[in-house]
């Protein structure tokens, strides 16, 4: 065969996939002029008394949630008019919104139940946009609010953020009336928060705290007197009392010393061995009173001159028998 006849050899062209942009926003586009002139509608959801005509295909293609409605043989496939339960109609509007455009408006004042909402739907892309701007707005929020709103709905990004923001002004909230609103669960969540290094001592005379943020040893008890001097008591290695007093004024623990004009020095505060277990202590005067938790043993230390007394003929209370008071 002449070299003319031959045919040209065509060598292997792989094929290639092709995604239309324009169309896909078109699509979108169509799709939401459909529902705003109302045209191949063929389902009613009444909120709250408020009905939305929609498209079926729309809303199963958007959320798990209608898919399994529609889809299914729930009585909902094959009515005309379906009335949804525990969705706010204005939220439901908004997200009728988002499904139709792709758009998703978020405010300060709605996105909490725009969350719920969401959430019902099973609508992810709502819920993590709601949770983000939730995490990025915490601190033009009520802490507490939004503290309590994210434990609910086990948004772990909000919560965690609240728990921050809550540490770093915990006298405020504390002070406030929403803070006697929690639980003791989520109570306990925030006074053990690792960030939180405050703690409160109530001066009933003024009605107010007295905030100590310092990190604190590791005590046994603690008490305040009249004058709001806050005195720590903690067991040593060694099974010795130390005794700290918080600094008001620098924001710190200082071990108590004792300056002794006679050596013109300073010496440590005297510890005590006399009692290894401190359950409660009480300020009286310039003497403080220590007890065990069987009441069975009493110690004061005077403050003034640094020593450690044992009493006696203190009745353990537990071993009073009735009368006896």
């Amino acid at each position: 065969m002449a070299a003319a006849d031959q045919e040209p050899h065509v060598s292997a062209v792989r094929p290639r996939s092709y995604q239309d942009e324009s169309y896909l926003h078109g699509f979108l586009g169509t799709v939401d002029d459909l529902q705003e002139t109302g045209v191949l509608q063929d389902v009613v959801l009444e909120v709250e008394g408020r009905r939305f005509p929609c498209h079926r295909l729309v809303l199963s293609a958007a959320s798990p949630y209608f898919r399994a409605m529609f889809t299914s043989d729930m009585a909902e496939s094959r009515q005309k008019t379906v009335v949804l339960q525990g969705l706010d109609a204005g939220m439901f509007g908004e997200i009728l919104s988002y499904i139709y455009s792709g758009t998703l408006h978020v405010s300060l004042d709605k996105v909490q139940p725009l969350y719920q909402a969401a959430d019902l739907l099973q609508l992810d892309y709502v819920r993590d946009t709601c949770s983000s701007y939730m995490a990025m707005n915490v601190e033009r929020s009520n802490y507490l609010d939004l503290y309590k709103f994210a434990d609910v709905f086990f948004v772990d990004n909000v919560r965690k953020c609240c728990l921050q923001s809550i540490a770093k002004h915990f006298t405020e909230v504390a002070s406030s009336e929403k803070f006697y609103s929690l639980s003791v669960n989520q109570l306990t969540e925030i006074i053990s928060h690792d960030e939180s290094n405050e703690f409160l001592f109530m001066n009933p005379r003024e009605e107010k705290y007295i905030s100590c943020s310092y990190d604190l040893p590791r005590f046994q008890d603690m008490t305040v007197t009249s004058d709001n001097d806050i005195y720590i008591l903690k067991t040593t290695n060694k099974f010795q009392l130390s005794l700290f007093k918080y600094n008001h004024e620098e924001n710190v623990r200082e071990e108590l010393h004792r300056y002794d004009p006679s050596q013109d020095r300073w010496n440590e505060l005297t510890p005590s061995t006399t009692m290894l277990d401190v359950f409660t202590a009480v300020a009286m005067g310039t003497e403080i009173f220590c007890t065990d938790m069987g009441f069975s043993q009493t110690i004061v230390y005077d403050t003034e001159s640094d020593t450690w007394q044992k009493l006696q003929g203190w009745p353990n209370p537990g071993l009073l028998m009735p009368g006896e008071a």
